[in-house]
């Protein structure tokens, strides 16, 4: 008797050939089940929408955050303003939203160039011999034998006075704020690229590829790149929150983004000398702050947990 007449005398459909999920897709699906992850995905996105919006669209920012009211000084909250004035009656809704921005900014920005430099730093060790590896190696190990704050300080004091071509106000403190603390952070993406593809190198897909004649960048590019992504792709999420608390303990000691741009640092820092009589004026860009870490860290936990192939 046929396949097909069995399975219908069993009453069972035939859906045909089932297609097997991918990596990414099968991430993507453990990922929306983790429901504080998602949470903090759709979280995230409004904040970003807010925060983009809120320096380019004059409705939702309401004020401008360098316009100084001397009649509404230290105001609380209200309808007119959200979370409160400031000692020189700016209103803190204008400029939490242009800390948010510039967070996000320095949080994104650092990870792009922490990625750069480590794709290239690990993958040259892992892939360019014993002599190449040693020698990447041993300048990730002085990297990090430095106090990471302290050098971020001293890069700061070097170049905050140098002029930088094509830019410059805003933009150029912008890249250099993300230039002094990418170049302190990735030497643990660099040591996680070249771990990565030492272990991928003895792999059966990879022997077999070699075997068949794949050249090293089609090995590389089609086989251990993507197989590297993973656990980077994590690494780079949990790495944003420790960028944006960086920036913001700079601004807090007065030696991040310069006034009267407002970063999330200066403004707790403003608000701290006011905590026992105006405490507003710390809780939400503290508040702010806050809630903008935990939503990165949780959504790197549930990405760390979707890419895992052990729950594959």
């Amino acid at each position: 008797m046929a396949q097909a007449e069995v399975i219908g005398e069993l009453g069972i459909e035939d859906a045909g050939p089932r297609r097997e999920r991918g990596l990414w897709s099968d991430a993507f699906r453990r990922l929306i089940k983790n429901r504080l992850a998602l949470v903090a995905l759709v979280l995230l996105a409004a904040i970003a929408t807010l925060a983009i919006l809120g320096n380019y669209v004059d409705s939702v920012q309401r004020y401008d955050p360098r316009f100084q009211n001397y009649d509404h000084l230290r105001e609380g909250p209200s309808w007119d303003h959200f979370f409160g004035t400031d000692n020189l009656g700016r209103d803190n809704w204008a400029r939490v939203l242009q800390g948010l921005l510039i967070s996000l900014e320095v949080g994104f920005g650092v990870q792009i160039f922490v990625l750069a430099i480590g794709l290239f730093v690990g993958g040259t060790a892992a892939l360019g011999g014993r002599l190449m590896d040693n020698i990447m190696m041993r300048i990730t190990d002085i990297a990090y034998a430095f106090p990471d704050l302290l050098f971020i300080i001293l890069l700061r004091s070097v170049f905050q006075h140098r002029d930088l071509p094509l830019v410059g106000g805003r933009t150029q403190e912008l890249l250099l704020m993300i230039f002094a603390i990418g170049f302190v952070a990735w030497v643990t993406i660099a040591r996680l690229v070249r771990g990565q593809m030492l272990a991928l190198k003895e792999r059966d897909f990879v022997i077999a590829a070699r075997s068949m004649g794949a050249t090293q960048f089609q090995i590389v590019y089609k086989h251990m790149l993507p197989n590297t992504l993973g656990p980077v792709i994590v690494a780079i999420i949990f790495g944003i929150p420790l960028a944006i608390f960086a920036e913001a303990v700079l601004g807090f000691v007065g030696i991040g983004l310069q006034p009267p741009t407002a970063s999330l640092g200066v403004l707790i820092s403003d608000g701290y000398r006011y905590i026992q009589s105006h405490i507003w004026m710390v809780i939400f860009p503290t508040g702010t702050l806050a809630v903008l870490m935990l939503c990165f860290t949780f959504l790197g936990d549930g990405l760390r947990d979707a890419l895992d192939p052990r729950y594959r």
